[in-house]
Order: structure tokens, then C-alpha cells, then sequence
């Protein structure tokens, strides 16, 4: 009775691997994302001025505005030197705070809003207190009001 409880497990084990080796491969491909045109909330993704990364840019900065200054990748000092420090600065973690070994630079983030201009988002750092200030994304909003 032994021998034929046996030879059914390795009868189904046989049946359940060969289903799987007969599957055949999925035809859909991914694609690396291309750069999105503006979307329905005006956000589109624009490469850092270095290529290093990809930022967003909310809403079109007037070609007179401080935000018209900007450009993705550029140092929290550098903004603040070229359009002055904003009005307001909210600092948060993110999810990424919580990786075990994460050296990334984006463990925090720090959103500076400016009156009449809209807010700016910079990466914070890493857990360990280095690297960060890189401005990620500019959101154009006349009430300076910070949302994501």
C-alpha cells in the first residue's frame, strides 16, 4: 500500500512539473517608459540636467517666473542662491527610509513652497546623513500649495 501512495505522489509531482514546462512564454514585452507628453494633471517627466535621474515638472512656469530659472537635478543651495529661500519647508520620510542597506539619496524629501510660484521638491538624503538636495520635481501652482 506503501509503494502505490508513493508511486501517486510521483505521478502527480510528474504531472504538475511537465504542466509547467509545457507553458509556453508570455508574448507581451515591457518597455522602458518613454518620456511622457504633459498628461490630463500637466505633469511630465523631464531628465535631470546631468541624465543621472528623471524628475517631474507640474504645470508650465510663466517665462517670467522664478520657477523658469530651474532645472531638474539642480543643488537645494544652488535654487535657493538663483530664486531666493521659499516661504515654507516641510521635510518627511519616505518609504525607501525603511530598506535595510538603501544609500540612495531619497530616504527623506524636503518640499519648499513659494508664494504666487508653486513648490519645489528636493530628495533629502540617505539614512546615514549623506548625499541628497537634488531639486526632483517643480509643481506650478499660483497657491503654493504642496501636494503629491
Amino acid at each position: 500500500m506503501n509503494d502505490l501512495k508513493t508511486l501517486g505522489g510521483i505521478a502527480i509531482a510528474s504531472a504538475l512539473f511537465a504542466g509547467c514546462a509545457t507553458q509556453k512564454p508570455s508574448t507581451t514585452t515591457t518597455t522602458a517608459a518613454k518620456p511622457a507628453s504633459t498628461d490630463a494633471a500637466g505633469m511630465r517627466i523631464v531628465k535631470s540636467r546631468d541624465g543621472r535621474f528623471d524628475g517631474e515638472v507640474v504645470g508650465m512656469p510663466a517665462p517670467s517666473s522664478k520657477f523658469a530659472k530651474l532645472q531638474i537635478g539642480m543643488e537645494m543651495n544652488e535654487v535657493f542662491g538663483l530664486i531666493g529661500a521659499g516661504n515654507n519647508m516641510n521635510s518627511n520620510e519616505t518609504g525607501k527610509r525603511w530598506i535595510p542597506f538603501y544609500f540612495g539619496n531619497d530616504a527623506r524629501r524636503y518640499q519648499v513652497s513659494y508664494a504666487n510660484e508653486g513648490c519645489l521638491t528636493f530628495t533629502g538624503g540617505n539614512i546615514y546623513g549623506g548625499g541628497g538636495n537634488e531639486l526632483i520635481r517643480i509643481s506650478v501652482d499660483a497657491k503654493g500649495v504642496c501636494g503629491d
